[in-house]
């Protein structure tokens, strides 16, 4: 938010307001990577049949650059979706760009996690 608003006010850069959405949602797209990669879907050992977590057992992942392209890849779909959103909430429904940026913003969240959660940050994947 703080991103499209120094992007998109005519009081700072007055940019566009679609260049100003891609380019703030990317800034976020990297930023929500990071932590994913970090925290939410950190590296952990894989659980055995019996569920129980061995200290040598191996966990396979994609390498980084590979994971990264395919968040961007999903997450593309989701900033499509969010600035058709936002437009529809902003300039036909005429809420302000910040209500209808928050809610194209929620609209794709669980989309976005969902898709990564089952495409990119699988854990059952065999070593």
């Amino acid at each position: 938010m703080g991103s499209l608003f120094l992007l998109a006010d005519p009081r700072f850069l007055g940019l566009d307001v679609t260049l100003s959405k891609i380019c703030s949602a990317e800034l976020a797209m990297m930023n929500n990577f990071i932590w994913n990669e970090l925290w939410t879907f950190r590296r952990s050992p894989a659980p055995s049949a019996k569920g129980e977590v061995k200290g040598d057992a191996k966990f396979c992942r994609k390498g980084l650059g590979r994971r990264f392209l395919l968040f961007n890849a999903i997450c593309g779909i989701g900033i499509a979706f969010a600035v058709l959103l936002l437009h529809v909430f902003h300039g036909w429904f005429g809420w302000t760009l910040y209500a209808a940026n928050f809610f194209a913003i929620l609209s794709v969240t669980l989309f976005n996690f969902g898709m990564n959660a089952a495409f990119n940050w699988r854990s059952d994947i065999k070593c």
